[in-house]
């Protein structure tokens, strides 16, 4: 690459108000998942502005668009931004809040295209000055399952040609603008929901001894499930399991004939997660047997954990360091949370790293998924130019 970190600065730097404008378009136009379709066809039209070849309507509402250097190496590096927004009605206060009523960009997936976007017109601006084929995914259907991530994977998106590396960003509200931070190995946890349906044989309270008592049996399956954290996981293997929902439809004396629990199990190591759902199953049934009651268990298996391959994760981090200077990049901790971008990372070499939106004008309470969430839009040049750099240090 013949390419200075200077001359990059000041792509973006020009491109910035682009960036800007593109972002502010799909904030006002937020989309759901696998129903972005205005999202997709405002991407393929800047795509086609620029003269970029893509793919249209991949996994539904995905673009998946290609730039070749001038040369023929063989590296391939991918870079991807989820486009869809959550139903969440705006409270942000800015000018250019949602007017899709009931539906905002509150996890700053907004800023994600935009950023992908600029980055795709700056690497086709230089694509004179550097080899190999950079991959641009505009992927649907991060927020729900099965994923866009999945679907597009599934679609053979990397049939022709397969990725030497997938890079991935995310905004982050607790980081200062202009910070970017970097996790080698596992990063976030896999993500299944827990649906419990007790049933027996309910009545009258005032006389449980001729009942089923579900809403007892229930609790006691809640209080010995959590002995799958405490005494069945390996401490040094993060686990969350979380029940947010609790439904007894009865009365002051009155136990329902059924209960039903829903929640959600989370950790980093795959080989444990299936032992947990092994283990979920065979107490849950049990605790209710025990209890003259029987119990329905269905694991809906979700996004796996993800995993930042540890060689390139430390390479990216320190062109990020040479880019931005050592101050401004951070060494961050395993989440909890769960992104589908994991199934690629489960598949190829993956970079999966956070940009802070936190601004000075930003409320320090600020968080994703929140009707009042707002980001920075200074990130935005974070955002661009390290993609950018990142990619062309790759090919």
């Amino acid at each position: 690459m013949n390419i200075t970190k200077e001359y990059i600065k000041r792509l973006v730097n020009e491109n910035f108000d682009l960036a800007v404008e593109i972002r502010r378009f799909f904030h006002k136009n937020p989309e759901l998942s696998f129903e972005e379709f205005k999202t997709h066809d405002f991407i393929c039209s800047k795509l086609s502005e620029w003269g970029i070849q893509y793919k249209p309507n991949v996994a539904k509402t995905g673009v998946v668009a290609k730039i070749i250097g001038n040369s023929k190496s063989d590296k391939v590096i991918a870079l991807r931004a989820d486009i869809d927004a959550l139903p969440i009605h705006e409270d942000s206060g800015v000018d250019f809040s949602s007017t899709n009523n009931g539906v905002m960009h509150a996890c700053g997936h907004d800023l994600h295209a935009a950023s992908l976007l600029v980055v795709s017109k700056i690497l086709n601006d230089t694509k004179e000055k550097w080899g190999g084929t950079i991959l641009l995914i505009f992927q649907p259907g991060e927020e729900l399952l099965p994923g866009g991530a999945k679907l597009m994977i599934d679609e053979g998106i990397f049939d022709e040609v397969k990725p030497n590396l997938i890079i991935g960003q995310h905004v982050l509200p607790e980081m200062e603008t202009g910070k970017v931070g970097f996790c080698s190995g596992k990063y976030m946890a896999s993500c299944d929901e827990i649906y419990l349906t007790i049933n027996g044989k309910g009545g009258h309270g005032a006389m449980p001894h001729k009942i089923t008592d579900t809403v007892l049996t229930a609790s006691q399956i809640i209080v010995s499930l959590q002995q799958i954290v405490s005494r069945k996981a390996d401490v040094r293997i993060p686990t969350v399991l979380s029940f947010g929902k609790f439904i007894a439809n009865g009365a002051t004396n009155v136990i329902p004939n059924k209960v039903e629990i829903e929640g959600t199990f989370r950790t980093v190591d795959e080989q444990w997660r299936e032992e947990a759902h092994f283990l979920i199953k065979k107490i849950a049934s049990g605790v209710a047997e025990s209890m003259d009651a029987n119990c329905d268990v269905n694991i809906k298996k979700g996004y796996p954990s993800l995993y930042n391959n540890p060689e390139q994760t430390l390479k990216c981090q320190q062109l990020t360091k040479d880019f931005l200077g050592e101050s401004q990049v951070e060494t961050m901790d395993i989440r909890m949370t769960a992104e589908d971008f994991s199934y690629f990372s489960q598949k190829y070499p993956s970079v999966f790293y956070r940009f802070g939106v936190g601004g000075e004008n930003v409320l320090p309470n600020n968080s994703l998924h929140s009707p009042s969430f707002v980001a920075d839009e200074e990130a935005l040049k974070t955002a661009v130019s390290v993609m950018t750099w990142i990619a062309l240090s790759h090919v």
